[in-house]
């Protein structure tokens, strides 16, 4: 007798895992960055645009697929349409690839988090501080592992046990963080300039690399073509509305993007002269430039440990969707049990890992495409695999299986009001947007363009 699949207990459930996977460090330090330099506002509104024609069409097709064929990635591609299952195990590459230098992030952020509640946040914002910790050999690997182990157990309890009951309780708790840590920010002296900069569209500051910019972001930030959201959509049950889950999950996603950019922006402006290139790019914003922020600040140290608690909130809801999408695939595929599976992910996560956390100290001299491990596994899957599986998805709904199948599925639970919009950009837009991501991210990996 085949088991019974493992189901969120209702809407909500469903929103704020989704929620949950979509919100991540992209959101937190990613779009603040690009956001400053693209041009602040002009660059808001074009996200915003994004977001709800691209954006919402690809998160409806993975939800779709995943709740048509009650299956992860590789057996709902194969199910729909044998010629596409290679999609599938692309597909189920990505979080696998993900999960382990995520990780390593994630127990950067765990770090720090730790650092500023026992009263270390002058340490912290030290010129040197962070290239220290990561160079070194020991404290990268044991909050690494740390980092994982928390979201390997919270994988292990289940979906309605685990999953669900976490994010219930950590999303809330983000959005307040998020508001708390914006309001602060945006009272302090000076931080006016940096408010007016990220929320008045300047449209001088409007180029082409601006919309591959937000689409970039938009794409990565909502956990598209990484097998999660056809997971998730394989545990929603029929009665659940597809179309306003997915409006839901993107005012979350984008309302947290939003907030991040409140916390930062003017931050930085307000403690650095009003220079964006201030900002840097990457762990630099996060781990170097913010803590010396914290530090100028008054009651910088309660504000730091909030902010790196909204972080470590946001890394972990991401790790927990990108660890239940590949046990579960391994479930679907193997028939395995979810204990040895999540173990099995688990040490297979550390091995793989352990380049990544040692990749700026030990290991800093191996060179994979001239980038460290870190970086060489954050660009071959953002990248490359990513749009590679959206554009198959697309194509393979598009003109294969044929839009139908999918808004069939959608209606099940109500009329579909955005139908026509979903089809249009699912054959026609959306594959020209990919082309684009795909083309520009790996001609600017090579310095050929600059995004």
């Amino acid at each position: 007798m085949e088991k019974k699949r493992s189901s969120f207990t209702g809407k909500l459930g469903f929103v704020l895992a989704a929620a949950g996977s979509a919100v991540g460090l992209g959101n937190i330090w990613r779009f603040p960055y690009l956001a400053a330099q693209y041009g602040g506002g002009v660059f808001l509104l074009v996200y915003i645009l994004l977001a709800v024609t691209f954006g919402f069409a690809m998160m409806a097709a993975e939800i779709a697929i995943g709740r048509k064929t009650g299956l992860s990635a590789i057996g709902a591609f194969e199910k729909l349409n044998k010629k596409f299952s290679f999609v599938g195990y692309l597909g189920a590459l990505v979080p696998a690839l993900i999960l382990p230098y995520y990780s390593v992030i994630g127990g950067w952020v765990t770090k720090y988090f730790v650092v500023y509640i026992t009263g270390d946040s002058a340490e912290a914002a030290k010129d040197g501080y962070f290239n220290s910790f990561i160079s070194g050999t020991a404290s990268p690997i044991f909050w690494f592992s740390i980092f994982i182990a928390i979201t390997a157990l919270i994988v292990l309890l289940g979906v309605e046990k685990g999953i669900e009951k976490l994010s219930k309780i950590m999303m809330p708790i983000l959005i307040l963080l998020s508001l708390v840590v914006a309001v602060y920010v945006c009272l302090t002296p000076g931080a006016g300039a940096g408010i007016a900069y990220y929320l008045k569209p300047d449209f001088s500051h409007f180029s082409i690399m601006t919309v591959v910019a937000a689409m970039g972001q938009m794409f990565y930030s909502m956990s598209i073509a990484m097998g999660i959201m056809i997971t998730y959509g394989s545990y929603m049950k029929k009665e659940v509305s597809i179309e306003s889950s997915v409006h839901q999950i993107e005012i979350f996603d984008t309302g947290i993007a939003f907030l991040a950019g409140l916390m930062i922006i003017p931050a930085v402006f307000a403690f650095s002269g009003g220079d964006p290139a201030s900002l840097g790019a990457g762990p630099g914003l996060m781990f170097i430039t913010l803590p010396k922020v914290f530090d100028s600040m008054t009651g910088g140290a309660i504000i730091g440990a909030l902010f790196f608690l909204l972080v470590f909130f946001a890394a972990l809801t991401s790790s927990i969707s990108l660890m239940e999408t590949v046990v579960s695939i391994l479930q679907d595929k193997l028939k395995w049990n979810r204990r040895l599976t999540c173990l099995v992910v688990f040490i297979g996560s550390l091995l793989i890992g352990l380049p990544s956390a040692l990749g700026y100290g030990p290991l800093e001299g191996i060179k994979l495409l001239g980038m460290q491990c870190l970086d060489f596994f954050d660009f071959i899957t953002n990248s490359v695999i990513m749009p590679i599986v959206a554009l198959f998805t697309c194509i393979m709904v598009g003109y294969v299986i044929k839009p139908k199948t999918l808004t069939d599925e959608i209606e099940l639970s109500g009329h579909f009001r955005l139908k026509k919009l979903f089809i249009v950009m699912i054959r026609y837009i959306a594959p020209i947007f990919l082309v684009v991501i795909l083309i520009s991210s790996v001609l600017s990996a090579f310095g050929i363009i600059k995004i």
